[in-house]
């Protein structure tokens, strides 16, 4: 397999055990989890220096999960790079488990932040860029929001204050599925353009227009690389629920669980795309 197939088998990995978490503890959020796959697949495997003998430390990248409550992704990625057992997912949302509804830093190493209400996570990997920037650390942050999540106000102080701070240290995605859990996000309440308005913050702004494509993701990544003087944000056009057909592009699956005859189905799709990567 070519190196990008690898990546792309990682990345259906990962939706397998989204889908199976969600299912087994009959609660989670799977729509953002699966949409924003490809990215987290490229910044874990492709850009951080994260490995196991460094998760406790802070002498690396840091990834904060803004959107907290896709936590089934996070957890999903941490099996796929060997960070925990595949095992131990199934103990999502369950009493006592390290794989709480909303990722704690308290209780799984590897995980950078304690996430869930929105916009805070975005506000501490700025804390999280400045410092490094103060005390000329090499590492770089980056964070994931949601679309939806950009309608908190707290989002755009942390943006203010990025740009003011110049943090080209500190790499922001946004998973523009266009849906949240009321459902469309520009009839809920609208935060379009959300390009522009970075852009207006001070921030050097990348759109793609497949953010589900991981060679462009990856491009993204290494482009903001180059920009000094300012954070970048990828403002990524994904789809909801990606990678099991009767998700996709459906708002009912942002807080939703699959039942026995779903998860078959959703499995039996996945499945066929790992074959079909295998056989190439």
């Amino acid at each position: 397999m070519s190196e990008i197939d690898v990546l792309k088998g990682h990345a259906t990995n990962i939706r397998k055990n989204i889908v199976k978490m969600v299912t087994e503890a009959k609660s989670g959020h799977p729509g953002g989890s699966l949409s924003s796959v490809e990215i987290a697949t490229a910044i874990y495997f492709t850009q951080m220096n994260i490995d196991e003998n460094n998760l406790t430390s802070n002498q690396r990248d840091r990834f904060v999960l803004s959107k907290g409550h896709a936590s089934p992704l996070l957890y999903a990625v941490l099996a796929e790079k060997g960070f925990l057992e595949e095992t131990e997912l199934a103990t999502f949302r369950k009493l006592n488990s390290r794989l709480q509804g909303h990722p704690s830093m308290r209780k799984l190493p590897g995980v950078d932040m304690s996430t869930g209400s929105l916009g805070q996570g975005i506000s501490t990997a700025v804390g999280m860029a400045l410092s490094n920037k103060y005390h000329e650390l090499p590492y770089r942050v980056y964070t994931l929001l949601g679309d939806g999540e950009c309608q908190e106000g707290e989002v755009w102080e942390a943006a203010m204050a990025a740009a003011h701070y110049k943090l080209d240290n500190l790499l922001a995605f946004v998973d523009n599925n266009g849906l949240q859990i009321d459902g469309k996000i520009n009839d809920v309440m609208n935060p379009s353009p959300i390009d522009e308005k970075f852009k207006a913050f001070g921030w050097n702004v990348i759109t793609l227009e497949d953010g589900n494509d991981l060679a462009s993701v990856i491009e993204a990544c290494e482009e903001a690389k180059t920009v000094k003087g300012k954070p970048t944000v990828v403002v990524a056009k994904t789809v909801k629920g990606k990678g099991v057909s009767f998700m996709e592009n459906q708002a009912s699956w942002h807080g939703s669980a699959p039942n026995d005859e779903q998860y078959a189905q959703a499995k039996a799709e996945l499945e066929a795309k790992l074959a079909e990567l295998e056989g190439k």
